[in-house]
């Protein structure tokens, strides 16, 4: 017996993604819209890395490896509000980061104190204690902010050299649309937003702009074969034969995110459930976001076809 390989996508779809795109479109618009009422209005939970804390640095005094779950117990347990637990270079030494809290350096100063009494001097020594202030936090919240912004300008210069400039505005467009609406999940679920929140919409834009150069590069094979079929049809062509592909990753990735959000732990649950939502968005908005602007321009060829170009491309749509 001969084993069919499974198809969750047809190879014949022809689904009219253009005549979709009328109602995602708005869809869309009211999502950035709330995007930034939430982050005017009640902002990102901002984690250490963008709002000051202590960094408490220890290592085991027995030899063996930290018990990183019961750390987390205590520190928790003493109400200091957000505390970050994570290993350093070997399973030995835990970096211990505390949430800037009111008062000032006292404050500061006291929380050092609690967690040593709850960790205590026999099973740990402490290695390092650092405070980060409000200036290197903020320098780390402008750094992360450039390197977004340099990042969606030089995806739009390659975009721009690798097809033509109305790419690149459909591109960067897509890509803007997909950092918003992580912002506006951000200010929404109030998940801690620190550096590898930053990591993420990072990863987001590159796999959306992945996403989106699969399809604008079918528009343009499909622009050179059949210089006479409508734009619309164009894009839709070249989406439904590139359907497969994008849902495909899409879903590969989302079974890999899932296992990291639910087994991970704490540490990197910011990031898996950014990069849960960001893939889902940015697979909808290759669809539907970047396709639909390239139609507000010009990028038909000026060469009119032969007839018989006319009679293939009505084949191909079929």
């Amino acid at each position: 017996m001969r084993w069919r390989p499974i198809r969750l996508i047809p190879d014949d779809t022809n689904l009219p993604f253009m005549d979709w795109a009328r109602i995602r479109t708005p869809i869309s618009l009211v999502l950035i819209v709330v995007s930034f009422a939430l982050f005017f209005t009640v902002g990102v939970n901002a984690g250490i890395d963008f709002k000051g804390g202590t960094v408490i640095e220890v290592r085991t005094t027995n030899g063996q490896d930290a018990d990183v779950a019961g750390l987390r117990a205590k520190t928790n347990s003493l109400g200091l509000g957000e505390v970050q637990i994570q290993t350093i270079g070997d399973a030995k030494s835990v970096l211990i980061r505390v949430a800037a809290q009111e008062g000032g350096e006292a404050a500061q100063q006291a929380v050092v104190e609690k967690v040593k009494a709850a960790l205590g001097t026999t099973d740990y020594e402490f290695d390092r204690v650092e405070v980060v202030g409000p200036r290197v936090s903020g320098e780390l919240a402008q750094t992360g902010t450039l390197a977004v912004l340099v990042t969606i300008i030089g995806i739009m210069l390659y975009i721009w050299f690798r097809f033509e400039w109305q790419f690149g505005v459909a591109a960067v467009a897509t890509l803007v649309h997909d950092a918003i609406l992580t912002v506006g999940f951000f200010a929404l679920t109030q998940i801690d937003f620190d550096l590898s929140s930053i990591a993420a919409i990072l990863t987001i834009i590159g796999y959306s702009l992945n996403d989106t150069v699969v399809i604008f590069d079918r528009i343009r094979e499909i622009l050179r074969k059949y210089k006479q079929m409508p734009i619309r049809d164009v894009i839709d062509l070249a989406t439904n034969q590139t359907l497969a592909r994008t849902i495909m990753t899409s879903l590969t990735l989302l079974l890999a995110l899932g296992a990291l959000f639910v087994f991970g732990g704490p540490v990197i649950r910011s990031f898996t459930a950014a990069m849960l939502w960001g893939i889902f968005v940015a697979t909808a908005s290759s669809i539907f976001i970047g396709g639909p602007i390239l139609i507000y321009f010009n990028i038909r060829p000026k060469t009119v076809a032969p007839a018989a170009e006319d009679a293939d491309a009505g084949a191909a749509k079929a």
